[in-house]
């Protein structure tokens, strides 16, 4: 039944939320358009601000700094172009091998070592950048908090309203995400023009912008779990290649811009990093070897694993327990021990000082409650080359004793590495060479041993499998070993 007129008249708190809403109303820098703002320019830089250091430390930044200055050096002058100039802009090369990009309110732009090799030019880098910066003008971040704080008004002057909405609210709430998706596509394509504008505001040839969605495409097509970031929020490359070129077609081209750099930015990639660092630690099978620190673990069979900047991770085939390697903050196993035990919360203790292959241990069995229920464990501290290194392992009490022998097992294997194989592995780099003569990607690969495949060396240097290269041409190639 429909509420009567008087019924649905917002009460004096509904109509001050209202005024407040239209109070807010702002001029979207980059679009020109009036839109509702909740979030100041100040909160903006503050949240990056914040969230940069978490950044830096979950994903490390890149150890090089010349190329930290470059793309410093490219971001600053493409901000310049941009409608909020005056924003402390920061740019930085993060230490990861997936292909990826991405921004933080305030001005923060993040580019991965992973994308950096798939790039054939500096325009191809410019556009990637300008796109990140659009983000940032256009105040995409801001502008989702404030949808999300305007749900949640909404929903609140309903309720004040009508009783008889209140009790739909969370439901509703649940259901915004998938309009925030849509929204979220929106603000890529957006992005995606104002890249384009500030690229050609910064003398760019905006013809390369499409070229980075047909990298985007067949890297995607190659390996779609290599790019979740582009897959999950992004428009298909492919759609974003056609939509581009539409734009292009609009543009005289007396104003496209012609600075490429193809060559000058290819020579800068000799000696990147391409793919997983082995020095950060890597997995054969179940065993997770961490030649920079001379440890290896073996998880047992079955198990997920994950290795992350701080910490190596294993969860059982049931995801019915879990195991965890850190590094204590204690200087011994038994200090570390000791610590963990007096944690409120934790029962279980004393610890028991023991050794494993040769090196100082100290731990014990443990139970604990959480909000998921009570759950059983096993903690090992064990001295290692001036470190202590945590193995905390546990799961429900109802499944703990399925798991144990195995989780035994594993905190068994911890060893010293003394192979020098291991200790001296090294990454794959980004070599460059000019052809002496044409020849296919195959030939190419025969002639130049490389630890990647054909198709492989084909993706990376922008051509199809079948393509040939022709004399003089500047090609991207890696080189190193396989892992030992």
């Amino acid at each position: 039944m429909l509420a009567s007129a008087r019924q649905l008249r917002p009460s004096p708190r509904a109509r001050l939320v209202l005024l407040s809403l239209f109070a807010a109303c702002a001029v979207n820098p980059a679009t020109g358009k009036n839109e509702l703002m909740l979030v100041s320019e100040d909160e903006e830089i503050a949240m990056g601000k914040q969230s940069d250091p978490a950044i830096v430390e979950q994903m490390g930044v890149y150890a090089d700094s010349t190329w930290q200055r470059y793309i410093s050096d490219v971001g600053h002058r493409l901000a310049a172009k941009g409608e909020r100039p005056q924003l402390p802009w920061t740019f930085r090369v993060i230490d990861d091998p997936v292909v990826n990009a991405f921004a933080l309110p305030g001005g923060f732009i993040y580019i991965t070592r992973g994308i950096l090799a798939e790039f054939s030019s500096e325009a191809e880098l410019a556009g990637v950048l300008g796109h990140e910066i659009g983000h940032v003008t256009a105040r995409h971040t801001a502008s989702q908090m404030t949808k999300q704080q305007i749900a949640q008004m909404g929903l609140a002057v309903g309720s004040v309203a009508s009783k008889d909405i209140a009790k739909y609210a969370a439901v509703a709430s649940q259901g915004l995400g998938l309009l925030f998706l849509k929204f979220s596509r929106d603000d890529e394509s957006q992005a995606d023009e104002l890249g384009l504008r500030y690229m050609r505001r910064g003398g760019y040839d905006a013809r390369q912008m499409p070229t980075i969605f047909a990298m985007l495409g067949r890297v995607t097509a190659s390996s779609g779990s290599r790019i979740p970031e582009w897959q999950a929020t992004h428009p298909d490359p492919e759609h974003r290649y056609q939509r581009m070129q539409q734009l292009l077609a609009a543009i005289p081209k007396d104003s496209m811009g012609t600075i490429v750099n193809r060559e000058s930015y290819l020579r800068r990639l000799e000696g990147l990093v391409y793919g997983d660092n082995p020095r950060d630690g890597y997995f054969k099978g179940q065993r997770f070897l961490q030649p920079e620190l001379a440890f290896e673990l073996t998880f047992p069979p079955g198990w997920q694993t994950v290795n992350t900047r701080s910490a190596v991770q294993g969860v059982s085939a049931k995801q019915d327990a879990g195991l965890l390697l850190t590094l204590a903050n204690e200087k011994t196993p038994d200090a570390a021990a000791t610590a963990f035990f007096a944690q409120q919360g934790v029962q279980g203790g004393p610890a028991r000082p023991t050794q494993i292959n040769g090196l100082a241990a100290s731990g014990g069995e443990f139970a604990a409650q959480t909000q998921q229920g009570p759950v059983t464990g096993t903690v090992t501290f064990i001295a290692h080359q001036g470190m202590v290194v945590q193995l905390l392992a546990y799961g429900p009490q109802t499944a703990w004793a399925a798991n144990a022998p195995a989780v035994s097992e594993t905190m068994r294997s911890f060893r010293r590495i003394t192979d020098p194989a291991i200790l001296n592995v090294q990454p794959w780099r980004i070599s460059l060479l000019t052809l002496d003569r044409d020849m296919t990607v195959d030939e190419f690969v025969r002639a130049y041993p490389t630890p990647v495949t054909a198709a492989q060396a084909a993706l990376l240097n922008d051509v199809d499998p079948g393509s040939r290269f022709t004399r003089g041409t500047l090609v991207k190639r890696i080189v190193g070993s396989p892992l030992p």
